[in-house]
């Protein structure tokens, strides 16, 4: 499903990896609480590699990685410290990808509706999009802890969905739960050229070199 000939046009994005490199303060974050807590850190091109399925699978799937057996409550403590690690500085070494920002506003000139869905906690999505400038583009946001289920719960873009107001949108993302969310919601899915490589499925062929692609 596209939106609507007519009807509001609505475009809804990932954050991490679609929008900003986020990667380089996501694992110093998650390196710093594995260290406090005795554990290796991780290469940063491994935690930047499983960046997509939120905070608790990250910090499960480098335990698995490094062969560590942890209990829930063991990966809920170490979560807890990757992200109170995260908001300490957020964007010390994050950017937004080239041309990102204008043409989010080129979007929104055209009547565009524009949404975000991530799987990074509310509170501190608000503060990034804050710090690097982007909080004003955007008409609907949902963290992974504003929805019942996260991505790839097809719930999750839904409810960003109709806090557009609108039926349909496009969604565009950079990696594999990005293009599962879209497909189980029914909506059409636009992966963006920027994406690591394998990351996207060899059927989507059709990346997007800008966002502003989508006013084609």
């Amino acid at each position: 499903m596209t939106p609507a000939q007519g009807g509001p046009r609505a475009a809804v994005f990932d954050l991490d990896g679609t929008l900003i490199d986020s990667g380089p303060d996501i694992a110093h974050a998650v390196n710093r609480s594995f260290v406090a807590h005795g554990l290796e850190p991780a290469d940063e091109a491994v935690v930047i590699g499983l960046i997509g399925n939120g905070a608790h699978r990250l910090v499960a799937d480098l335990l698995w990685r490094q062969r560590i057996p942890a209990a829930p409550s063991d990966i809920d403590v170490l979560t807890a410290a990757y992200l109170e690690s995260y908001a300490d500085a957020p964007v010390a070494r994050t950017t937004i990808f080239p041309h990102v920002a204008e043409d989010l506003a080129a979007l929104r000139a055209a009547g565009w509706r524009l949404g975000l869905c991530t799987n990074k906690p509310q509170a501190l999505t608000e503060t990034v999009l804050a710090k690097l400038g982007l909080d004003h583009l955007f008409d609907a946001v949902r963290g992974a802890d504003a929805v019942p289920a996260r991505k790839p719960d097809p719930g999750h873009l839904r409810a960003v969905i109709a806090d557009l107001g609108v039926r349909e949108a496009i969604y565009v993302g950079d990696t594999e739960v990005d293009e599962a969310t879209a497909q189980a919601a029914g909506m059409a899915f636009r992966g963006v050229g920027w994406a690591a490589p394998g990351r996207l499925s060899q059927g989507e062929s059709r990346p997007l070199s800008r966002l502003s692609d989508l006013l084609a």
